[in-house]
């Protein structure tokens, strides 16, 4: 083949990511045929998963859909899983496909009054701390009732709006410009280069103590996260009971998470503790007091119909009037019927920032399913089962809490909870030695993931989203940014678990 050809066909391969890392991305689909044909696929299968989460890692190189498909890909040709364990496998997750599709679409058509609001409450709080415990605190209780990938979606939806509207103005422009790249620093002037990084610092830290308080809210209630009400169904809990019996861990650890959030901002430890500039409050003050002074009828009339449908919102996703995806579409028809927006091109442009991460979650259900065919979690399982009174149930936090951070949450507490049922069922386990492993199975699958964005949907989202190179938060910075929540938040859940035994 010509020469020529060769490197066009290189060059093409994985874009504009570095060298290296397709090298590294080659070298790994050589490697597994080769250790799932010698070493087995145990080995192969946990070697895989390594790969992915490095794929994840590198996200600000390459967006992970690409180089964790085609290591999905290989991996259901040479068998490690099949097509049909992925079909249901994504079929399981339908609803938060759905989700994904709708809502953050949903969201989209609600960016002006999300915009409208955080803008008043970011210039009517000076204080930092007050401001983080504010977003912290009001992500925690909206996920506790609503669902933390629509919480998340919010939180990005005003992340982006901020970042957008001081970008014009370091890059020369009016903030009022709207056909200006945000992601383009070659036209940001020299006296607003140290502006701009400190206010990607700020954004940084109140996206991470949003997210982690998405955490926080998720694990209090039977609604708060999927593995909630999969335990609950198979627990027969109620929405009281459910709360009730999680009390005891799940609200020591929200007061541990809202001190580390004032804390981590006191002493500016882990990338916490950034300011907004004077030069960024006095652009969003003229942009609002600009907004406000231009706001048309029309204008007000907008505002209006996404404040309803934000209530109606609310108030579907706290009664589960119907499924979660359905109420974003629903949302999705309300907005552009009652706001006039009816070109398809002009709707088109909701759905750009999910379906990518959509693709990307059902490339991840792959992986679980190679997880799933090959067992990998089996000895840990086994050993952990085998334990007794306090000693396992602290265990089963622990176990719950590690694979979380390397898989995905829902799935590790499925796995968990049939095993545990199946032992009740046989007659191995009293019913209050299988509450307080339930109990430690839902606790250990939504606190101690926080650790990575693996473990967490709304972490994922978070770093594959479009807001996450804009403020160059990586995976890397993520996890440091988590850890200390993950130790205090992980440390004070499991000695609640041990007392709670």
């Amino acid at each position: 083949m010509d020469q020529s050809m060769v490197r066009a066909f290189a060059g093409n391969f994985l874009g504009n990511a570095p060298l290296w890392y397709k090298k590294t991305i080659i070298g790994f689909l050589i490697l597994n045929p080769i250790l799932f044909y010698t070493a087995g696929p145990f080995v192969a299968g946990w070697a895989l998963i390594a790969e992915f989460i490095f794929a994840l890692a590198m996200a600000l190189k390459c967006y992970p859909l690409q180089p964790g498909g085609l290591l999905a890909i290989e991996a259901i040709v040479i068998g490690m899983a099949s097509p049909e364990t992925v079909y249901m496998e994504a079929k399981n997750n339908f609803e938060v496909i759905l989700l994904l599709v709708f809502m953050v679409a949903g969201i989209y058509f609600m960016k002006n009054l999300l915009l409208f609001v955080f803008t008043k409450l970011l210039l009517g709080i000076r204080s930092k701390i007050a401001l983080s415990l504010v977003f912290s605190g009001m992500a925690a209780i909206l996920s506790a009732f609503l669902d933390a990938l629509t919480v998340t979606a919010v939180l990005i939806a005003v992340g982006i709006g901020f970042y957008s509207v001081y970008h014009r103005v370091a890059s020369g422009g009016h903030h009022s410009h709207h056909d200006h790249d945000h992601g383009d620093d070659n036209k940001v002037t020299e006296n607003s280069r140290a502006d701009l990084e400190q206010f990607r610092a700020f954004l940084r830290s109140l996206l991470m103590h949003g997210a982690v308080g998405t955490a926080l809210g998720g694990v209090c209630t039977l609604v708060g996260e999927p593995q909630n009400l999969l335990i609950a169904e198979k627990m027969g809990w109620s929405f009281i009971h459910f709360f009730q019996v999680m009390a005891p861990i799940t609200m020591p650890v929200l007061f541990a998470g809202l001190c580390t959030c004032a804390l981590l901002e006191v002493f500016g430890w882990f990338g916490y503790g950034a300011k907004l500039p004077d030069s960024v409050r006095n652009v969003l003050v003229e942009y609002d007091k600009e907004q406000d002074e231009k706001r048309t009828p029309s204008d007000v009339a907008e505002l209006i119909i996404q404040g309803l449908v934000a209530i109606f919102l609310v108030i579907g996703l706290a009664l589960h009037l119907a499924p979660v995806g359905l109420i974003g579409l629903t949302i999705i028809v309300l907005q552009t019927a009652f706001n006039g927006i009816v070109d398809e091109h002009r709707i088109g442009h909701a759905f750009e920032e999910a379906l990518p991460f959509t693709a990307l979650l059902v490339v991840f259900f792959a992986i679980v399913g190679v997880i799933h065919e090959q067992h990998l979690f089996k000895p840990i399982i086994d050993s952990v089962l085998a334990m007794e009174g306090q000693a396992r149930t602290v265990m089963f936090f622990v176990a719950n809490g590690l694979l979380s951070v390397i898989s995905d949450n829902v799935f590790v507490a499925t796995v968990y909870i049939n095993e545990v049922k199946a032992a009740f069922d046989a007659g191995n386990l009293t019913r209050e030695e299988l509450e307080h492993l339930a109990v430690a199975i839902n606790t250990g699958t939504n606190i101690p993931s926080v650790g990575t964005p693996n473990g967490q949907a709304a972490f994922l989202f978070l770093l594959t989203s479009a807001l996450a190179p804009l403020i160059r938060l990586s995976y890397g910075k993520m996890v440091i940014m988590a850890l200390p929540y993950t130790i205090v938040m992980s440390s004070v859940a499991v000695t609640a678990v041990w007392f709670f035994d």
